[in-house]
């Protein structure tokens, strides 16, 4: 009894066989696709061979450019350096083109100033030989006089390039003629006569603007030029200005 007992369990363990074949043992694939680092090792070889074949495609396009293109990129780099090289010589010149302030007269060694600007900082003498007297009124000179010492009449030249941007004439100062240059600074030339400029012009440093004359206001100098600068709208000393002669 107890050895049928014995076959019929042996008999139940076997696998079952079809047509006299034995079951099917797990595979191993099963067996390698049942681990936990299978499937992330796939993700990434997967991920790998698109890169791979990503680059050989860019890589198969860059050797397919046509060889004209290449030499166009090339031209256009030369002709690139060459408008820079172009260029700086083009910022030299402007450079070299920016100008510093001239007397504005015809002979600097033949003037000479017979009244100075009223600068706060000076003495109390420099001060009273910047004042400017009218009848009973004395008034702070606020550009420079300047006159010959024979008291003829001089030619008057713009101190430097700009536009004429006032012509008028002015019952104390005569005739007045003011020029706008950059940097926010403005020339203004006063007691003029045979005013050569209007409005609007254009005009280069050393042009002949007028002659100097006379005024009311300055009537005691004599033929004399009267000359202003302003910076940033307020005056400032000339003479801070002007080249030595």
């Amino acid at each position: 009894m107890n050895e049928q007992n014995n076959k019929k369990k042996i008999q139940e363990e076997t696998p079952k066989t079809t047509q006299g074949v034995p079951a099917a043992q797990p595979s191993s694939w099963r067996k390698a696709m049942s681990k936990r680092w299978v499937f992330p090792a796939v993700y990434i070889a997967a991920a790998g061979i698109i890169l791979t074949l990503v680059w050989v495609y860019q890589g198969t396009g860059d050797k397919a450019l046509n060889p004209d293109s290449a030499k166009e990129v090339v031209e256009t780099g030369a002709a690139s350096t060459e408008g820079t090289t172009t260029g700086g010589e083009e910022s030299v010149e402007v450079v070299a083109k920016s100008e510093n302030f001239v007397w504005p007269v015809s002979t600097p060694s033949e003037i000479s100033v017979v009244k100075p600007f009223y600068d706060n900082e000076a003495s109390s003498e420099e001060h009273e030989a910047a004042m400017v007297q009218y009848n009973d009124t004395f008034i702070p000179n606020t550009g420079v006089d300047l006159a010959r010492g024979d008291n003829k009449t001089f030619e008057v030249k713009a101190a430097l390039s700009g536009k004429v941007t006032r012509v008028e004439q002015n019952p104390l100062t005569g005739q007045v003629v003011e020029i706008t240059h950059g940097d926010n600074l403005k020339t203004v030339y006063q007691s003029l006569a045979d005013v050569k400029v209007k409005q609007d012009d254009e005009v280069k440093q050393g042009d002949a603007i007028a002659s100097a004359g006379v005024s009311e206001l300055g009537k005691n100098l004599g033929n004399h030029l009267h000359f202003e600068v302003y910076e940033d709208g307020q005056p400032v000393n000339p003479q801070g200005y002007l080249p030595e002669k």
